[in-house]
């Protein structure tokens, strides 16, 4: 147990040294819009005609280790997800699902920035680590003009992060609480104004209890579009 402790704070007291050393730092009011889906096949592709617009905001801070070069945490409540959908709202015959799971997420982005001035252009990438805490799935539709729709709240399994060989409360219907990945962002930066975009490539399987590294099918993938107000 005491080994399981270290392994959680370690990242943490490491953070708290990158701040301690930082030139200069602030913190960015961030939001804006994801286009979230899920893969569909082994290879890690997606269906566009899944995408599922959701959208993110919270707090990013900017903590500069060199003038070119910043490391950005950040605490965020985002949306993911997918729907699927047969003919078009209105048509005699029609269904759509929607899975719209809510996260938080903590991003850790490394990023390079152009030479200070008041136009700054950046890039840079990281991993994510995610809990869900809120989501709804969805049905509607019609059949011979006869409308129908369902809506329940999604069940997450009471994983523990520490056992990484065991799922607790794996079950079918049941949504893995933890997802983890990788981001990739960039962006402008404009006097306080910040505008970025960002993709997130997720590593873990959504469903509870799949946990089967030999495909990549059933992961999150966001693009997400944000605007940001440096504080």
């Amino acid at each position: 147990m005491k080994l399981k402790k270290v392994m959680l704070c370690a990242p943490i007291f490491s953070l708290f040294v990158i701040v301690a050393h930082a030139q200069k730092s602030s913190v960015i009011l961030k939001g804006g819009v994801n286009l979230a889906n899920v893969t569909v096949n082994n290879d890690g592709g997606v269906n566009d005609a899944r995408n599922l617009t959701s959208f993110h905001g919270g707090i990013v801070a900017d903590l500069e280790l060199t003038p070119f070069l910043a490391i950005q945490p950040g605490l965020l409540f985002t949306g993911k997800g997918s729907k699927i959908q047969s003919g078009e709202q209105g048509d005699a015959n029609f269904y759509r699902a929607t899975t719209n799971p809510y996260y938080v997420e903590i991003p850790v982005n490394l990023v390079l920035k152009t030479s200070t001035g008041p136009t700054r252009f950046f890039a840079g990438a990281g991993p994510y680590l995610a809990i869900g805490v809120a989501g709804k799935n969805k049905v509607e539709g019609s059949i011979a003009g006869n409308s129908f729709s369902s809506e329940e709240k999604i069940e997450w399994s009471n994983d523990d992060p520490a056992t990484v060989d065991f799922e607790e409360g794996a079950g079918f219907g049941i949504m893995k609480r933890f997802d983890y990945g990788l981001n990739g962002t960039v962006g402008i930066e404009v006097s306080k104004l910040v505008i970025s975009a960002n993709y997130g490539w997720g590593l873990a399987k959504l469903q509870s209890g799949s946990g089967s590294g030999d495909d990549d099918n059933n992961k999150h993938r966001v693009l997400s579009f944000s605007l940001g107000f440096r504080i």
